[in-house]
């Protein structure tokens, strides 16, 4: 055989391994990509629904209108005073005694509480920012995530001294800029706070629900999420990290059961632009599952973070089917013992 023979051969075989290589590579990376974003269950595919009760989207419209009035960050004391003072007073009038932790002062966290029937029994926690980014009034970022947790609150108030598991609701400060991911941010400190982490069965950050559309092409993603998904915004998410996947998926197989309202879930690498852009980044750092429940904000609201973020922009019967959902979900989670 002659030289030009023999490195023709071994040229074949190099291409032929690097081919094998390659392709096993992206058999290996597309399998873990399917892995990640599978959820349980099936979305919501019926017609346009209208929620179980109505007077709940009235009382969220309420609510996202007292609290999108300004902006309500430090930058402006005087606005994070009154959004404390209006949160603490529609939890004090459902019975709950509200705990305050200190973030910067004037801004803390608000915390209420309902404890399971046995002593010793895991903790679930519910969370959702009330702060806003600069001069943005934040309907939706985050009033909406804040409206729904109160209504949360009401529903949840009856299984105190019944559920299966210790519930915190906890409203943060500082969430945004520039506070985002620093040691100032509301649920880190709330996080960090927590002796055992190992007692905390996971948290859920709501987070910017309530705007839709029904016009293709209004939904965006970061790459590759925008492979996988529909480009129409008339869907709820949840959204974490790989770390949390477990807790992810059991919730949304919950969800799905009654919610009346698509939805879809997923889970990615920290490094894919979005997926830890809320509360529950500060819990994944302490080891605890978590993730948000999400419109998704700035791939689909093209007020994000703008002064045009105003209570008229929100479409709050899907975010009462949203609130509904996650009630019947909580519900299934905490299920009261008795009917074991």
């Amino acid at each position: 055989m002659s030289f030009t023979d023999q490195s023709e051969r071994r040229g074949g075989f190099a291409r032929r391994a690097f081919l094998v290589l390659g392709l096993g590579i992206a058999g290996f990376l597309i399998a873990g990509f399917l892995w990640a974003t599978s959820v349980p269950g099936q979305s919501y595919a019926g017609p346009a629904s209208t929620p179980d009760n109505p007077a709940l989207a009235a009382r969220l419209r309420e609510h996202v209108t007292i609290l999108a009035q300004d902006r309500r960050n430090i930058d402006r004391p005087q606005t994070v005073i009154a959004t404390k003072a209006y949160i603490s007073q529609q939890l004090e009038a459902l019975g709950y005694s509200v705990r305050q932790q200190e973030v910067i002062a004037p801004a803390s966290n608000l915390i209420v509480r309902i404890d399971a029937k046995s002593p010793g029994s895991k903790t679930l926690i519910l969370g959702a920012h009330y702060d806003t980014a600069g001069s943005s009034p934040g309907a939706d970022d985050n009033a909406s995530g804040v409206a729904a947790l109160i209504e949360i609150a009401r529903l949840l108030k009856p299984m105190t001294g019944r559920s299966k598991l210790n519930v915190e609701l906890v409203f943060y400060a500082n969430e945004e800029p520039p506070y985002f991911k620093t040691g100032a941010m509301g649920s880190y400190v709330h996080a960090i706070s927590i002796d055992d982490p190992n007692a905390v069965v996971g948290m859920i950050s709501l987070e910017s629900m309530g705007y839709f559309s029904d016009e293709d092409g209004s939904q965006n993603y970061p790459f590759p999420l925008s492979l996988r998904y529909t480009d129409t915004g008339n869907f709820i998410a949840f959204v974490g990290t790989t770390a949390s996947r477990d807790f992810l998926r059991g919730s949304i197989d919950e969800f799905r059961k009654s919610a009346r309202i698509p939805s879809v879930g997923g889970t990615a690498p920290s490094i894919v632009q979005g997926v830890d852009w809320s509360d529950h980044w500060g819990y994944t750092k302490v080891g605890i599952p978590a993730f948000m429940i999400t419109d998704t904000a700035p791939f689909r609201n093209p007020n994000y973070h703008r002064t045009s973020d105003t209570p008229d922009t929100l479409d709050y019967n899907r975010l009462a089917l949203v609130t509904e959902g996650i009630g019947a979900m909580l519900e299934a989670r905490l299920s009261p013992v008795e009917s074991d």
